[in-house]
């Protein structure tokens, strides 16, 4: 595969500002996740701007079961965009980020995107182990259909 990221869309009928508060939110991540990785969050506050992280509990196969995730946020624009870096608790983010972007298309309707972004990891070990993309275009699609659901 050449292509080192994924993105998907769709509109929901919901302000911005709904959709916002649950992606802002890590406790709803479970709630909204298709990749069924993300278990629960470990005690985060709201994000509120870049340079939080906030700790996720997951579990996937390739990562020996259950295991913690710090989130490095590096994008941060309410209503509009928040992004993290994602990486193994206690480790630097090894390269891959999510993205969320948000365009307001009227009052209680939102276009919204999630990429998935693996162009940066460069460790060759992280990329034999992990073997991109970790998160299908489909699992993509399905978050935003949680997502839609989880705002009406």
């Amino acid at each position: 595969m050449t292509e080192q990221k994924q993105t998907a869309e769709r509109t929901i009928d919901a302000p911005a500002r709904n959709i916002f508060e649950i992606l802002s939110n890590p406790e709803r991540h479970p709630e909204i996740d298709g990749s069924g990785m993300v278990r629960s969050d470990f005690k985060t506050d709201r994000i509120s701007g870049t340079g939080q992280v906030f700790t996720m509990n997951q579990f996937w196969d390739k990562m020996g079961g259950e295991y913690k995730t710090d989130n490095y946020v590096v994008g941060f624009d309410e209503n509009k965009l928040l992004a993290w870096k994602t990486a193994p608790e206690g480790q630097e983010p090894p390269g891959w980020e999510w993205v969320w972007e948000l365009e307001s298309l009227g009052s209680d309707e939102t276009r919204v995107s999630v990429t998935y972004d693996w162009s940066a990891v460069t460790d060759k070990e992280v990329l034999k182990q992990v073997q991109f993309p970790a998160v299908s275009k489909e699992s993509l699609e399905d978050t935003l259909n949680r997502l839609a659901a989880a705002v009406a």
